[in-house]
């Protein structure tokens, strides 16, 4: 069955145009159109419903060493407030998931997962819990949005006194009231601007998203969908599961070095990342012809495949099309051409570096 956000009445209300994603009823879009809610959000500011996501709650004298053992990146080193991305991996290396985790004292953790993971991350994490840990699942008590853009801590502002919001990237805070209502708000986000995601009860969702777009909206506030969430953070070339993370994907293959600590004790799948190697990588792509390179177009070099598409869009910020693409690893060279095929289609493209977008 498929389930309604607390904010299902909003995006009724803004015209939000509705569709399945992760077993929820999102907005893809409102009347605005994708390239407008893209630009407010690279110019101005835009609000996203991303309710979606899974929270879980990790609590107990053992958890900061059940997490590391769980997870490719140090997690015990974390300071209490502060954030990290990471990846959770099954033995053979390939990634379950990426997510993030949030510290709040020595004891008590957030993991904050991908929708369309919550269930198989759930028993992930049960079948691999054996030390003095508690689980728990609150995915269904709390709502999530993200208000991203340039101007979005002005306008968050407006309505929550921002002494204890932190300065920088990864950074969070529990002490802060949003319209009056108790949240925690984290400074981060999955469009390449600063910004925060929010996190509240489903009970203060509505009023909490309504004080935001009244104070935001005369600083160029819209809502926003999951087409723009999709060309940002393709443009800031951030990955998605099922597209550039999988099962027979390893996170070293996709670039994720910096959250893969081998030189900790073992985790699960540590073995089995070193054993796999790199044999393909995750590349970027301008292409140099008219048309936009889709998932599992066939990338090829000198007439043979070395690799396929898994995310491609026309980039509104930079005025090209572009793409995220594996490749075996000898052919990932930037500045090399390629040609991107579908079926009698040819297409020219350049390997370039990533992320194609970086905020100044």
């Amino acid at each position: 069955m498929t389930e309604k956000t607390s904010l299902y009445d909003f995006h009724q209300s803004h015209q939000g145009k509705l569709v399945e994603f992760a077993d929820t009823w999102l907005p893809v879009q409102y009347p605005t159109g994708i390239l407008k809610e893209h630009q407010a959000v690279r110019e101005q500011a835009g609000l996203f419903d991303v309710s979606h996501m899974g929270e879980f709650l990790v609590e107990g004298p053992e958890a900061a060493a059940f997490l590391d053992h769980l997870l490719t990146n140090k997690i015990a080193n974390l300071k209490h407030g502060q954030m990290r991305y990471s990846c959770l991996c099954y033995e053979d290396g390939g990634t379950v998931d990426d997510l993030i985790v949030y510290r709040f004292d020595d004891e008590h953790f957030l993991c904050v997962v991908n929708a369309s993971n919550k269930q198989k991350d759930w028993e992930w994490f049960n079948q691999n819990c054996r030390l003095d840990v508690r689980l728990r699942n609150v995915s269904s008590l709390i709502s999530q949005v993200a208000l991203q853009g340039p101007k979005a801590i002005e306008i968050l502002g407006k309505i929550a006194d921002l002494t204890s919001l932190p300065a920088k990237s990864y950074w969070f805070t529990d002490q802060i009231a949003v319209a009056g209502k108790a949240c925690l708000v984290s400074r981060n986000g999955y469009t390449g601007e600063d910004g925060v995601e929010i996190y509240m009860r489903n009970e203060d969702a509505m009023a909490i998203v309504e004080a935001i777009m009244t104070a935001g909206t005369p600083l160029g506030l819209i809502p926003c969908g999951l087409g723009a969430r999709d060309t940002l953070r393709l443009e800031a070339a951030m990955p998605l599961y099922g597209h550039e993370l999988d099962a027979e994907t390893s996170p070293l293959e996709a670039g994720l070095n910096f959250a893969v600590k081998l030189d900790k004790a073992d985790f699960i799948g540590k073995q089995g990342i070193q054993e796999k190697g790199l044999t393909k990588v995750r590349i970027g792509l301008e292409l140099l012809d008219r048309g936009i390179a889709r998932e599992h177009y066939e990338v090829r070099q000198d007439g043979a495949v070395i690799g396929h598409i898994t995310s491609g869009t026309m980039a509104p910020t930079l005025g090209k099309a572009i793409a995220m693409a594996y490749v075996d690893v000898d052919h990932a060279q930037d500045g090399a051409e390629v040609e991107v095929v579908h079926g009698n289609r040819s297409m020219k493209a350049l390997i370039t570096p990533m992320p194609f977008y970086k905020r100044k």
